[in-house]
Protein backbone atom coordinates (compact mmCIF):
# COMPACT_ATOMS: atom_id res chain seq x y z
CA UNK A 1 0.00 0.00 0.00
CA UNK A 2 1.47 3.30 -0.62
CA UNK A 3 1.93 6.17 1.67
CA UNK A 4 0.86 9.49 1.19
CA UNK A 5 3.28 10.67 3.77
CA UNK A 6 6.39 12.86 2.97
CA UNK A 7 10.08 12.35 3.48
CA UNK A 8 11.31 14.68 6.38
CA UNK A 9 13.27 17.54 5.43
CA UNK A 10 16.91 17.29 7.04
CA UNK A 11 17.72 19.63 9.50
CA UNK A 12 20.63 22.42 9.49
CA UNK A 13 22.19 20.04 12.13
CA UNK A 14 22.04 17.33 9.61
CA UNK A 15 23.07 19.14 7.10
CA UNK A 16 26.13 20.47 8.92
CA UNK A 17 27.15 17.13 9.89
CA UNK A 18 27.49 15.96 5.78
CA UNK A 19 29.43 18.05 5.20
CA UNK A 20 33.01 17.59 4.52
CA UNK A 21 35.50 18.67 7.64
CA UNK A 22 37.93 20.90 7.18
CA UNK A 23 41.32 20.29 6.16
CA UNK A 24 43.53 20.71 9.30
CA UNK A 25 45.27 23.99 9.26
CA UNK A 26 48.86 23.08 7.88
CA UNK A 27 46.85 21.62 4.66
CA UNK A 28 45.15 24.91 3.87
CA UNK A 29 48.40 27.24 4.69
CA UNK A 30 50.34 24.58 2.25
CA UNK A 31 47.13 25.09 -0.43
CA UNK A 32 47.75 29.07 -0.08
CA UNK A 33 51.24 29.34 -0.08
CA UNK A 34 51.48 27.21 -4.09
CA UNK A 35 48.48 29.69 -5.03
CA UNK A 36 50.42 32.69 -4.68
CA UNK A 37 53.48 30.62 -5.95
CA UNK A 38 51.69 30.50 -9.27
CA UNK A 39 50.45 33.73 -9.13
CA UNK A 40 53.83 35.28 -8.55
CA UNK A 41 55.62 33.00 -11.42
CA UNK A 42 53.08 34.56 -13.54
CA UNK A 43 54.10 37.65 -12.88
CA UNK A 44 57.44 37.24 -13.22
CA UNK A 45 57.42 35.33 -16.23
CA UNK A 46 55.03 38.25 -17.53
CA UNK A 47 57.43 40.65 -16.32
CA UNK A 48 60.90 39.12 -18.02
CA UNK A 49 59.01 38.19 -21.27
CA UNK A 50 56.40 40.56 -22.20
CA UNK A 51 56.72 44.23 -20.55
CA UNK A 52 57.78 46.47 -17.67
CA UNK A 53 57.66 49.92 -16.75
CA UNK A 54 60.60 52.31 -17.38
CA UNK A 55 60.39 56.05 -15.85
CA UNK A 56 62.29 59.28 -18.39
CA UNK A 57 65.36 60.90 -16.39
CA UNK A 58 66.53 63.14 -18.96
CA UNK A 59 65.68 65.21 -21.28
CA UNK A 60 67.53 63.52 -24.29
CA UNK A 61 64.55 62.40 -25.77
CA UNK A 62 62.64 65.88 -25.91
CA UNK A 63 59.88 66.62 -27.05
CA UNK A 64 58.49 63.15 -28.00
CA UNK A 65 59.15 61.95 -24.23
CA UNK A 66 59.35 64.52 -21.45
CA UNK A 67 60.84 64.20 -17.95
CA UNK A 68 58.55 62.02 -15.45
CA UNK A 69 57.06 60.12 -18.38
CA UNK A 70 56.22 56.91 -17.19
CA UNK A 71 56.37 53.90 -19.85
CA UNK A 72 54.97 50.87 -20.37
CA UNK A 73 57.78 48.31 -22.52
CA UNK A 74 57.16 45.48 -24.88
CA UNK A 75 60.28 43.12 -24.72
CA UNK A 76 57.92 40.99 -26.43
CA UNK A 77 60.01 39.37 -29.58
CA UNK A 78 62.98 41.64 -28.27
CA UNK A 79 64.23 40.16 -25.62
CA UNK A 80 63.75 37.25 -22.46
CA UNK A 81 65.15 38.24 -19.13
CA UNK A 82 64.77 36.66 -15.55
CA UNK A 83 63.70 40.00 -13.35
CA UNK A 84 65.93 41.55 -10.90
CA UNK A 85 69.06 39.79 -12.62
CA UNK A 86 71.14 40.67 -15.60
CA UNK A 87 70.33 37.17 -17.33
CA UNK A 88 68.44 37.32 -20.70
CA UNK A 89 68.89 36.30 -24.19
CA UNK A 90 67.80 38.12 -27.47
CA UNK A 91 64.75 36.98 -29.55
CA UNK A 92 64.02 37.23 -33.31
CA UNK A 93 62.43 40.80 -33.70
CA UNK A 94 65.27 43.34 -35.01
CA UNK A 95 64.18 46.87 -34.60
CA UNK A 96 63.20 49.44 -37.48
CA UNK A 97 64.91 52.50 -38.32
CA UNK A 98 63.42 55.78 -36.25
CA UNK A 99 61.75 53.51 -34.08
CA UNK A 100 62.73 53.93 -30.02
CA UNK A 101 64.46 51.32 -28.26
CA UNK A 102 65.28 50.86 -24.96
CA UNK A 103 68.64 49.38 -24.30
CA UNK A 104 71.59 48.39 -21.80
CA UNK A 105 74.00 51.19 -22.47
CA UNK A 106 77.31 49.27 -23.93
CA UNK A 107 79.58 51.68 -22.14
CA UNK A 108 78.18 50.65 -18.65
CA UNK A 109 75.83 47.49 -18.64
CA UNK A 110 75.32 48.01 -14.88
CA UNK A 111 73.35 51.65 -15.70
CA UNK A 112 70.46 52.21 -16.02
CA UNK A 113 68.43 51.56 -19.22
CA UNK A 114 68.46 54.42 -21.84
CA UNK A 115 65.72 55.18 -24.36
CA UNK A 116 66.96 56.47 -27.29
CA UNK A 117 65.90 56.20 -31.16
CA UNK A 118 67.27 54.26 -34.17
CA UNK A 119 68.70 56.42 -37.01
CA UNK A 120 71.38 53.80 -38.90
CA UNK A 121 70.69 50.31 -39.01
CA UNK A 122 73.74 47.16 -39.98
CA UNK A 123 75.43 48.23 -43.24
CA UNK A 124 73.92 51.76 -43.34
CA UNK A 125 76.43 54.68 -43.73
CA UNK A 126 75.50 57.40 -41.33
CA UNK A 127 76.71 61.34 -42.21
CA UNK A 128 75.85 64.66 -40.18
CA UNK A 129 76.42 67.53 -41.78
CA UNK A 130 74.32 70.94 -42.37
CA UNK A 131 72.44 70.19 -39.42
CA UNK A 132 70.62 66.88 -40.70
CA UNK A 133 70.95 63.62 -40.69
CA UNK A 134 71.89 61.60 -43.91
CA UNK A 135 71.55 57.94 -44.61
CA UNK A 136 73.52 56.08 -47.63
CA UNK A 137 73.75 59.57 -49.61
CA UNK A 138 69.70 60.51 -48.74
CA UNK A 139 68.82 62.82 -46.09
CA UNK A 140 66.72 61.55 -43.30
CA UNK A 141 63.47 63.29 -42.78
CA UNK A 142 62.80 63.53 -39.43
CA UNK A 143 59.70 65.97 -37.89
CA UNK A 144 60.16 64.60 -34.33
CA UNK A 145 63.72 66.35 -33.26
CA UNK A 146 64.63 69.52 -31.15
CA UNK A 147 67.44 71.67 -32.29
CA UNK A 148 70.23 70.98 -34.68
CA UNK A 149 72.09 67.97 -35.62
CA UNK A 150 75.80 67.77 -35.25
CA UNK A 151 78.21 64.91 -35.17
CA UNK A 152 80.01 65.93 -31.86
CA UNK A 153 82.75 62.96 -31.08
CA UNK A 154 81.35 60.65 -34.14
CA UNK A 155 83.89 60.80 -36.82
CA UNK A 156 81.49 60.84 -40.08
CA UNK A 157 80.79 59.22 -42.08
CA UNK A 158 80.40 55.83 -41.21
CA UNK A 159 79.48 52.84 -41.59
CA UNK A 160 77.04 50.63 -38.70
CA UNK A 161 78.42 47.10 -38.29
CA UNK A 162 76.59 44.31 -38.54
CA UNK A 163 74.66 43.57 -35.43
CA UNK A 164 74.70 46.91 -34.18
CA UNK A 165 72.52 50.13 -34.75
CA UNK A 166 73.34 53.80 -34.68
CA UNK A 167 71.09 55.50 -32.21
CA UNK A 168 70.48 59.31 -30.98
CA UNK A 169 68.31 61.00 -28.54
CA UNK A 170 65.68 63.74 -30.89
CA UNK A 171 66.78 66.44 -28.39
CA UNK A 172 70.06 66.57 -30.73
CA UNK A 173 71.53 69.31 -28.46
CA UNK A 174 71.05 67.33 -25.16
CA UNK A 175 72.10 63.94 -26.05
CA UNK A 176 74.60 61.20 -25.08
CA UNK A 177 74.48 58.55 -27.78
CA UNK A 178 75.86 56.74 -30.67
CA UNK A 179 77.65 60.17 -31.63
CA UNK A 180 79.85 59.75 -28.35
CA UNK A 181 80.15 56.39 -27.22
CA UNK A 182 79.42 54.41 -30.63
CA UNK A 183 76.77 51.56 -31.99
CA UNK A 184 74.57 49.66 -29.72
CA UNK A 185 74.78 45.82 -30.35
CA UNK A 186 71.80 43.94 -30.96
CA UNK A 187 72.14 42.18 -27.69
CA UNK A 188 72.07 45.23 -25.41
CA UNK A 189 68.20 45.88 -27.18
CA UNK A 190 65.50 44.86 -24.35
CA UNK A 191 62.12 46.80 -25.90
CA UNK A 192 60.29 49.30 -27.25
CA UNK A 193 58.17 51.68 -25.64
CA UNK A 194 54.35 51.26 -26.42
CA UNK A 195 52.56 53.44 -23.89
CA UNK A 196 52.44 56.06 -21.47
CA UNK A 197 50.25 55.74 -18.64
CA UNK A 198 51.95 58.09 -16.10
CA UNK A 199 53.45 61.67 -16.68
CA UNK A 200 54.75 64.04 -13.84
CA UNK A 201 55.88 66.77 -13.71
CA UNK A 202 57.91 67.84 -10.86
CA UNK A 203 62.46 67.83 -10.53
CA UNK A 204 64.22 65.41 -13.02
CA UNK A 205 65.97 64.83 -9.07
CA UNK A 206 63.04 62.69 -8.37
CA UNK A 207 63.93 59.76 -11.32
CA UNK A 208 67.25 59.58 -10.73
CA UNK A 209 68.61 56.02 -9.80
CA UNK A 210 68.31 55.39 -6.03
CA UNK A 211 66.10 58.22 -5.16
CA UNK A 212 63.19 56.23 -3.64
CA UNK A 213 62.27 59.25 -1.32
CA UNK A 214 62.06 61.88 -3.78
CA UNK A 215 59.45 59.13 -6.07
CA UNK A 216 57.20 58.77 -3.79
CA UNK A 217 57.35 62.50 -2.26
CA UNK A 218 56.42 63.10 -6.23
CA UNK A 219 53.62 60.60 -6.38
CA UNK A 220 52.18 61.85 -2.58
CA UNK A 221 52.56 65.37 -4.13
CA UNK A 222 50.91 64.55 -7.48
CA UNK A 223 47.84 63.20 -5.13
CA UNK A 224 47.73 66.75 -3.30
CA UNK A 225 48.56 68.65 -6.43
CA UNK A 226 47.20 67.26 -9.33
CA UNK A 227 48.16 69.91 -11.24
CA UNK A 228 51.21 67.85 -11.44
CA UNK A 229 50.40 65.42 -13.68
CA UNK A 230 50.70 66.24 -17.69
CA UNK A 231 47.05 64.51 -17.85
CA UNK A 232 47.07 64.94 -21.71
CA UNK A 233 49.85 62.54 -21.90
CA UNK A 234 48.42 59.78 -20.09
CA UNK A 235 47.91 57.01 -21.89
CA UNK A 236 49.25 57.95 -25.20
CA UNK A 237 50.29 55.22 -27.23
CA UNK A 238 53.74 55.69 -29.29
Amino acid sequence: MKSDVKPKAPTKEENDQAEEPKPPLGVRVRREAIAWFWVALIFLLINGTLGQARVIPSGSMENTLLIGDHLIMSRLGYDAGIPFTNLHVSLWRNPKRQQIIIFKPPFAPEQSDYVKRVIGLPGDTVDIHDGSVWINGQKLIENYTLGRSEPYDAHVPLTVPDNCYFVMGDNRGNSYDSRYWGCVPRKDIIGTPVLIYMSLDVPASAWEPGQIRDRFAAYANAIIHPSTVRWKRLFHIL
